[in-house]
């Protein structure tokens, strides 16, 4: 039981409901209760927080006071008293002496074992003898309950009021709960408890337990403070699931990792968190629950060094142990939407190859299934890469059922599982034709959500350019004579337009920056809005969009992450109105042959795949938008296809919910048959069942609840969305399954039998008249491909027009020659001259030579105000000019006068030696052909004041360089040159020049041909331009600071020629 790390309010992913460990809660109490509450109406106990660099720190006021000590790792306190894990009634000593005993220890409380790492010390208040109550408040969907012990019903309060109902109890309990509802919804708590003693006129808070919505963090973080979110008893983060952890923090994508078993037999790599849930629930019920050694997934289309570094670590702990039996690898995932499955198998691939040797001593089986863009290169590389490390592998595509590999791997070798018998047969109540007419006809029940048809047409909320481009497409392989988006809304750009393809042709979609523009000019036709707004500003916009009620009847909210009490309110004015909203949270939703509502169905492949060009007889409903997409291929695998799919969205409170869905169907006389895929979490799939049993739903329905495998687990598991997580018993997988099948759904006793059912109550429906299968399959649609497609398939092929080899930011991070930032950043040997030449030269050079780099940028970084350089910028600044323009004016002057002289010596005196000539001859050359010698003379310096720069660029040549025979020569030239003038010196210019040329020349670096290259291609101007552009930036903040005004240069300094 190694111990790790949790998380804090500060580091948490803004994705759930947490619980607070038990000393933050009571701090939240102590800091926020007593303001909303007469004075001296509450008091609530002291508490001290003892862990990991957290010793105890005894601050109680009261010096005697006496103490219970606990763990606080979120375990039910009658559970600590069974294990001995509580210390009541202890005075400091005894705190101190009771931790001494138990810190770092084993100890079990339930079914959980692990070593308590933080411990909560609560003072006793006096007077707190008497019967404490237990006080309860919940978030509901429309409200907040309020329970007190010992009542018969729970108080409901709607969302618009803050008023307890009139029979409440007497006067300080009365007051305490009206505070505490209060505070929870001040402070986004969706669960309270807390443990209360009347005194008096006063409450004695003695426990609290609080749950948090992470999502708020952004509105009330200030007010939480540092909370601490406690791991499971037993479930502290392992080193590896850290370094995971800190992975995933490092990309936009998902990669999560749970170690259950290290020494398991089962081990996965799936894609996405539905299709992760799905697999351990299946690897649960064929009895692997002990054998399944982690939980995990990777979605959001992770970068191929990501995916690489993820799977790396997991096949670091997977191999670290032997098995004799064999060990067993599941490379699992749905269909994906957009992932390029081809680009993420190069990842797994690659860390298979470097594992290939220990997977192989492991005795490994690998079992591959994936669809999605690019599927067939992905799995023809999966099945080489097992080839060549010489694992046996079984791979895949979307032809299989998605859990198949489990069955497979799990059942195929003898002593293993045993496969699950046939279905027994089934009873399908066929629907009335009447009656179904009649619900057509009755309308409501539907969550307010608008008819989809080939007309219906959506305003787009945000910039989202390859979303709408993806509805266009479904546009036009749905054969739809106008596009289903009628405009954009920008609210932090300008109004214009945007270009998209519609079919072949060329379509120009209007944006504004206001919905009401918008409304103004679409709101006769467009009464969708898909709003993909960022979960801060999503509340904001939709509120905007619900003023325009009468014309835009339904939402999606695509945002993950909005706060739940901004959901619940949004909801709420949505009900008022008569609107319905599909999410948060959600991909939104697909009806073939008609309408998509942003990108839901994915890439092109799988709507053709999955025939959602056409509509079919069943309609589904999920929450996971990515198991969405698994639906469209499971119904279209067997039946008929999908008529319509709605995605609800993870989060506990969505606005449509499965049973506004499923009314919905019934009244929808084209579908015939009804597919729910429900997760643990929640209450919304009782209502389903409640909905069958009573005959308000009389399609046929078949239903799968997943998360079945949270029961095997000895801790609480939260499963990728928000919601999918049981609060209570009822709340669970299986629960839900059961209360399901015994109304009347069909159940199957597992997902690895859902596709079978469904094909099976499809063929019923056949049989019995209901459906009546085309004749024939009509010809898919074809797309005009984008060239980019076409060009990551392989199909075509274009010359670049660029060229480069000295960066890349294609990959997890980008890299100079190859040398990824964060090595260069960590080299000590590196430095500024080592990253000059990792990107001038393409390649590392020894230390002495990247200091010899930054002595020349230090040197010529700048040389006063007067220059030409330094004159034009300063000249520029104080114009009112930009930085760069300032600086770009000062650039400008760089050439063979200023600057440029650099690649000028260095060319001619290199030229000079390399030809035999003597610095004599050298010189006479020069004055015969009237030249003169660059590098040679200064304005001020001379033999008797010599140039501090060129004697530190001389020094460091003597002292480090192999050898210096053109620094040698060009001393010698020097000497000739000043016995004419004692000015004639060698200066700084052709110091550098001829000493970095002896470098390039020496260093073992370059061959001489490719030093000889780089100096004319003006490597020795690149010195100067880049080190005086410090000094130029220097100069124009300089002017900037003492805010020079205007220069204009004095009429006595210039010469008038007018004659």
């Amino acid at each position: 039981h190694a111990r790790g790390r949790e998380r804090s309010s500060a580091t948490s992913p803004q994705m759930a409901v947490r619980e607070v460990s038990a000393h933050d809660s009571l701090r939240l109490l102590r800091e926020h209760l007593p303001a909303l509450l007469p004075q001296d109406a509450v008091e609530v106990a002291a508490s001290l927080g003892v862990g990991p660099g957290r010793p105890l720190h005894w601050s109680f006021a009261e010096a005697g006071c006496l103490c219970t000590v606990l763990p606080d790792h979120l375990q039910a306190l009658g559970a600590l008293d069974v294990a001995g894990l509580v210390g009541r009634g202890l005075d400091r000593a005894g705190v101190e002496a009771w931790l001494a005993q138990r810190e770092g220890k084993e100890a079990t409380v339930g079914r959980a074992t692990g070593v308590p790492a933080h411990f909560v010390v609560i003072q006793e208040l006096p007077g707190a003898g008497s019967a404490a109550q237990t006080l309860i408040v919940r978030s509901v969907r429309d409200g907040e309950e309020v329970t007190c012990e010992g009542e018969d019903e729970a108080q409901h309060v709607p969302l618009d009021t803050d008023v307890l109902p009139t029979s409440s109890p007497p006067r300080p309990l009365a007051e305490l709960r009206l505070a505490l509802l209060r505070l929870c919804r001040a402070l986004h708590v969706t669960e309270l408890v807390c443990r209360v003693c009347t005194v008096g006129q006063r409450c004695l808070v003695v426990e609290a337990q609080l749950q948090l919505d992470e999502a708020a963090s952004y509105l009330c973080g200030a007010k939480w403070g540092a909370c601490r979110f406690p791991a499971p008893f037993g479930r502290l983060e392992l080193p590896e699931e850290a370094a995971i952890h800190e992975l995933d923090s490092r990309t936009g994508a998902s990669l999560k990792f749970t170690l259950l078993n290290r020494k398991g037999r089962v081990w996965t790599l799936i894609a996405g968190g539905g299709a992760s849930v799905v697999y351990t629930d299946t690897i649960c019920e064929y009895g692997f629950a002990k054998e399944l050694a982690n939980y995990g997934e990777y979605s959001g289309d992770p970068p191929e060094d990501f995916v690489y570094e993820y799977a790396k670590i997991i096949l670091g702990v997977m191999t670290s142990s032997p098995e004799p039996h064999g060990k067993i690898l599941l490379i699992g995932g749905g269909v994906a939407n957009f992932t390029d499955v081809a680009s993420t198998f190069k990842g797994l691939v690659r860390a298979l190859k470097q594992f290939g040797p220990a997977l192989k001593a492991c005795g490994t089986s690998v079992w591959v299934r994936r669809g999605g863009p690019n599927y067939s290169e992905g799995l023809a590389l999966m099945k080489r890469a097992c080839e060549d490390i010489g694992v046996p592998a079984q791979v895949f595509g979307p032809e299989a059922h998605l859990t198949a590999i489990v069955r497979d791997a799990l059942v195929a070798q003898p002593g293993m599982a045993k496969p699950l018998s046939e279905l027994p047969p089934l009873v399908v109540k066929l629907p009335k034709a009447a009656a179904v007419e009649r619900s057509a006809a009755g309308g409501g029940g539907a969550g307010g959500v608008v008819t989809f048809d080939a007309g219906t047409q959506a305003i787009v909320y945000g910039l989202q350019t390859k979303a709408v481009q993806r509805m266009l497409d479904f546009d036009t392989l749905c054969g739809r004579k106008t596009p289903s988006v009628a405009a954009i809304i920008n609210p932090t750009g300008e109004a214009t337009f945007e270009k998209f393809m519609f079919g072949s042709s060329d379509v120009l979609v209007p944006i504004y920056t206001r919905l009401a523009d918008a409304m103004e000019r679409h709101g006769k036709t467009a009464h969708v809005l898909i709003n993909f707004a960022s979960f801060r500003s999503v509340y904001d916009a939709t509120l905007e969009a619900l003023q325009f009620s009468d014309v835009i009847r339904t939402h999606a909210i695509i945002a993950e992450g909005v706060p739940e009490a901004l959901t619940r309110r949004l909801h709420q004015e949505a009900a008022k109105r008569g609107v319905g909203i599909i999410g948060p949270a959600t991909v939104g939703g697909i009806m073939p042959g008609r309408f998509r509502i942003g990108n839901a169905g994915g890439a092109v492949e799988n709507l053709l795949l999955a025939k959602l060009y056409r509509p079919g007889s069943v309609g589904y409903t999920t929450k996971s938008g990515g198991m969405s997409n698994e639906l469209n291929n499971i119904v279209a695998l067997n039946t008929d296809g999908v008529r319509e799919g709605i995605a609800i969205g993870g989060d506990r409170w969505p606005g449509v919910r499965f049973i506004d869905v499923l009314l919905r169907f019934e009244k929808d006389p084209s579908i015939k048959m009804m597919v729910l895929l429900g997760e643990v979490g929640g209450r919304e799939e009782f209502l389903v069942a409640d909905a069958i049993a009573d005959g308000r739903i009389t399609k046929p329905v078949v239903a799968w609840c997943c998360g079945t495998a949270a029961e095997a687990f000895d801790y609480d598991v939260q499963f990728g969305h928000a919601g999918a997580r049981a609060r209570g018993g009822d709340e669970t997988a299986t629960s839900k399954n059961l209360a399901l099948r015994q109304a009347g759904a069909h159940v199957p006793r597992s997902f690895d039998e859902y596709g079978d059912l469904i094909a099976k109550v499809y063929q019923a429906l056949v049989d019995g008249g209901v459906i009546v299968p085309l004749a024939s399959e009509p010809l898919a649609p074809t797309l005009p491909t984008d060239f980019d497609e076409l060009r990551k398939k392989g199909l075509v092929r274009k010359r670049a027009n660029f060229v480069s080899s000295i960066s890349d930011d294609r990959g997890a991070e980008p890299t100079y020659a190859g040398v990824p930032i964060s090595e260069i950043a960590a080299d000590d040997e590196l430095g500024v001259g080592g990253t000059i030449a990792l990107l001038w030269f393409r390649r590392r050079l020894p230390r002495y030579v990247s200091k010899f780099i930054e002595l020349c940028v230090i040197i010529c970084a700048d040389h006063g105000p007067c220059v030409s350089g330094a004159h034009n910028t300063i000249v520029a600044a104080r114009a009112g000019k930009d930085l760069v323009s300032s600086l770009i004016s000062g650039l400008a002057t760089i050439g063979p006068r200023f600057g440029g002289a650099l690649d000028d010596a260095a060319q001619m005196f290199a030229a000079a030696l390399d030809q035999g000539l003597s610095p004599e001859a050298f010189v006479e050359q020069c004055k015969r052909e009237q030249k003169v010698i660059m590098g040679i003379g200064h304005k001020v310096k001379s033999l008797d004041n010599p140039d501090r720069r060129v004697v530190l660029v001389k020094e460091y040549a003597k002292s480090h360089f192999s050898a210096t025979p053109l620094l040698d020569f060009a001393v010698a030239v020097e000497l000739i040159t000043t016995k004419k003038r004692a000015n004639l010196i060698l200066n700084v210019d052709g110091a550098i020049a001829v000493c970095f040329v002896d470098l390039l020349r020496g260093c073992g670096a370059f061959t001489r041909t490719e030093a000889d290259e780089l100096v004319e291609s003006g490597v020795l101007n690149g010195i100067f331009v880049s080190s005086r552009t410090l000094g130029l930036v220097g100069h124009f903040l300089d002017q900037k600071r003492l805010k020079q005004p205007l220069y204009r240069h004095p009429a006595d300094d210039v010469t008038y020629l007018l004659d």
